[in-house]
């Protein structure tokens, strides 16, 4: 059976220290083979794997698993060269229920001089509802001349022990909105992810959406295969959507399960939008964003009396502005970058008349849209717990004419948007909005818009507020507004 290495950072030659601290003799200097368990986790305790390094961690004797996605347990053998494979052989015991889990390779790992890591899988094949523990031991090495664990006392990692905990299983939809082109036949997909895994007895007999069905279509789920962190859906439409003039949705909703929690998207809105004749050469979208620098921003106004003072002000904020990528044969595709080749294959495409708000510096950061973050006094800012904080598509513009280079009517895309505070509460928020944007000149353009956000419990229903956006940050201040009414924060 082929097994996945992972490669370590190591050394070809290696000076280490052999030193006891038990005896306090002075440290002796020795060149040395030896092989050792060499699992790492980053500072919020999940194991670090392939291809990321860190030469700064240490190497854990044990690890409270709480998951059961597979664990990767690495070996790692240090030497001067390998003229030969080295094999070592390892054990494994448990205090509890071996049906639980299997292990590969069974008991032994092979070393080779391209490949000095081998890797110890876990794979677990039931929940287990007792905490239990399992050891692992490396017993013999093939080459007498390598020793067994670190070339210490104090440290040899030389037997490694998973500590099984309460299972936490939870999943997310991967996206909140899909759209259709609206032919029979097309098919789009999406994942459900697990953090944590997921064991496929349990889902094969779990409801876990619920549906609003706005037309004809088949969802199928594709098979497990070996990567329990996702299980992809695949939606085949089963009529023809093209009725340019009638907006279609449908609405796939996670579901909590006795033993699935859903957290971050949790619905799903998939959609044919109404089909609206503009010109792409116009590329309204152009003008607010700018790939060329990592952060570009565009900048808001919103309308508002977060400091409770009972005045309403304008106050100011920006978020990380993007294109929206689309297909080759999306009606409002125009192409941004054809890689400088003559395949089609890998073109880039954009959205002629479509912007969203995100961010690339890290995995879970987020941005600003719509000032949203000003909303709550208690928000958490994580794309993992708040994904509604980052709008990938987000304003649609509508050239006066469907030619107009200068002005036109804007919509903010109706969606659903996952926001959660602090304290572990979660909503889902719907959101739309309509306004004008203008062309102020040299280069300024002006989006004012009024927004709306509908959630029952936490708003006691829909609220709106109003807001100017601007491509750049050189506008002038606006006038404030006749009306004294205006957002306060919300807790959530």
């Amino acid at each position: 059976m082929n097994r996945i290495k992972i490669t370590a950072v190591l050394f070809g030659i290696v000076l280490f220290i052999a030193c006891s601290s038990d005896d306090g003799q002075k440290a002796t200097y020795a060149l040395q083979s030896f092989v050792r368990f060499n699992f790492l986790v980053s500072s919020n305790n999940q194991p670090l794997e392939y291809p990321a390094v860190n030469s700064g961690l240490v190497a854990q004797s044990s690890y409270a698993n709480a998951s059961v996605n597979t664990l990767k347990i690495p070996v790692t053998l240090s030497t001067t060269a390998l003229s030969k494979p080295v094999t070592v052989d390892f054990s494994t015991t448990s205090n509890g229920d071996e049906s639980a889990f299997s292990v590969t390779p069974s008991n032994q790992l092979t070393f080779n001089g391209a490949q000095l890591t081998d890797t110890i899988y876990v794979n677990f094949n039931e929940r287990w509802s007792t905490s239990q523990s399992i050891n692992f031991k490396l017993e013999s090495v093939s080459n007498p001349s390598i020793a067994i664990g670190n070339l210490n006392s104090k440290a040899p990692n030389d037997e490694f022990t998973v500590n099984l905990e309460t299972v936490n299983t939870t999943y997310t939809l991967s996206t909140n909105r899909l759209e259709l082109m609206g032919t029979v036949g097309e098919e789009i997909s999406f994942k459900v992810n697990f953090p944590n895994g997921y064991i496929p007895s349990e889902i094969e007999s779990a409801e876990i959406f619920q549906f609003l069905d706005g037309f004809d279509y088949t969802l199928t789920q594709e098979d497990f295969g070996t990567n329990r962190n996702s299980i992809t859906y695949t939606l085949k439409l089963n009529e023809n959507l093209q009725n340019d003039d009638v907006f279609y949705q449908t609405i796939i909703s996670l579901v909590d399960t006795d033993l699935y929690t859903s957290f971050g998207n949790r619905v799903l809105q998939i959609v044919k939008p109404i089909n609206t004749l503009r010109d792409n050469s116009v590329n309204t979208a152009s003008n607010f964003y700018n790939l060329s620098d990592g952060f570009y921003r565009t900048f808001g106004e919103h309308w508002n009396d977060f400091n409770n003072d009972g005045v309403c002000a304008w106050q100011s904020f920006f978020a990380f502005t993007f294109p929206v990528v689309v297909n080759a044969d999306d009606p409002n595709a125009v192409l941004f970058d054809d890689l400088g080749n003559n395949d089609p294959q890998d073109d880039i495409y954009h959205h002629a008349f479509k912007i969203g708000f995100n961010t690339t510096t890290s995995p879970t950061a987020t941005t600003n849209p719509f000032n949203l973050k000003r909303w709550f006094s208690n928000e958490s800012s994580s794309s993992t717990n708040s994904p509604g904080f980052n709008i990938p598509s987000a304003i649609e513009f509508f050239p006066e004419n469907g030619n107009s280079t200068t002005n036109g009517t804007v919509l903010v895309i109706p969606q659903f948007l996952t926001i959660a505070g602090t304290n572990g509460n979660t909503y889902t928020i719907s959101i739309a909005g309509e306004g004008t944007y203008t062309d102020l000149g040299n280069g300024l353009f002006e989006i004012d818009l009024e927004f709306r956000a509908t959630n029952d419990a936490l708003f006691g229903g829909t609220i709106s507020s109003s807001y100017k956006i601007y491509n750049n940050n050189s506008y002038t201040d606006p006038e404030p507004l006749a009306t004294n009414e205006c957002l306060t924060e919300y807790i959530l």
